[in-house]
């Protein structure tokens, strides 16, 4: 399979490149970003550039079987603080990317939605594709929103769209300059010396999916040919408490806590049932949270 990664420099996307290449697909990588060097690309075709650019995009998508859409400008905290750019930006953008698709006639999308932040706070846990919809974030309604015309697309027979909602993913590379990614942002933290910053009591409850966990479903999910909606996540939940707690013992030493105030667009608990992607894929997540912050722990050492 031929594929093309959109926003495959960052750190979910750079992963899948990897996991792509190691099955044997050819990957094209688009991104308006050098090339980040802690990757090694040989054998990925990696092209500088915006996907809302029509010429850009065109070309990018030349003799393609499937594309992974995992761009974005924003994250939930900065989205709010001009929805007109979240639109423009992120929707309007990947209707851009949708018509072109259909221009050539072609039909595979992955999408990657956001299993954190479309069902808002949820009514019942662990939550199901089935919920209710409810972001609280414009960046989650740009998601929604995104998924909901792919399935007209699909309705209309015009595309073959599969949409993952991670909860919340993590590992190596992932930066902590992007203001998404809690483990992240407390190891960088850590290193610093500087306190972290939670926002409320630290009791709000995520569900934290390691990076390869996520990548291994992502690529059994485009492999299998189906289509519809599935959640990516661990299906356990962990509290920011819990998280810190489990980075202190990594790491061997304590770190000192800075509590803000709670914002309003963070969901209170969160945690995804994924009993639909371990039936339909024969995928389970086998990286548990200590694990996957041991492991993430070292790998910021260089170890």
């Amino acid at each position: 399979m031929r594929t093309l990664v959109i926003g495959g420099n960052g750190f979910i996307g750079s992963h899948l490149a990897e996991g792509l290449r190691a099955r044997g697909h050819g990957v094209r990588v688009l991104d308006p970003g050098q090339a980040r060097p802690d990757v090694d690309w040989r054998g990925i075709d990696y092209r500088c550039g915006l996907y809302t650019d029509a010429a850009c995009i065109d070309a990018a998508l030349d003799d393609v079987d499937a594309v992974f859409h995992l761009a974005s400008t924003t994250v939930p905290a900065s989205s709010n603080r001009d929805p007109a750019y979240d639109v423009s930006s992120n929707l309007l953008g990947a209707l851009g990317l949708l018509s072109a698709m259909q221009a050539r006639g072609q039909r595979r999308i992955v999408f990657f939605s956001s299993g954190g932040t479309v069902y808002g706070d949820p009514e019942v846990l662990p939550v199901p594709e089935s919920h209710p919809l409810k972001p609280i974030s414009s960046y989650g309604i740009v998601k929604v929103a995104v998924e909901q015309y792919l399935s007209m697309y699909r309705h209309l027979g015009r595309l073959d769209p599969l949409v993952l909602r991670p909860s919340n993913p993590y590992g190596p590379r992932q930066s902590a300059a992007g203001g998404q990614g809690f483990v992240a942002a407390a190891i960088a933290r850590l290193h610093a010396g500087t306190p972290l910053q939670v926002w409320g009591d630290g009791e709000a409850v995520r569900d934290y999916i390691f990076i390869d966990d996520l990548i291994e479903l992502a690529i059994r999910a485009a492999d299998s040919g189906e289509c519809g909606i599935f959640n990516a996540g661990s299906g356990a939940g962990a509290s920011l408490n819990d998280v810190r707690a489990a980075i202190e013992r990594a790491a061997g030493q304590r770190m000192p806590v800075e509590h803000l105030p709670a914002r309003g667009f963070d969901v209170r608990r969160i945690v995804l049932d994924v009993s639909a992607a371990r039936e339909r894929f024969g995928w389970t997540p086998v990286i548990d949270l200590a694990d996957g912050i041991a492991r993430t722990w070292r790998a910021s050492l260089g170890t």
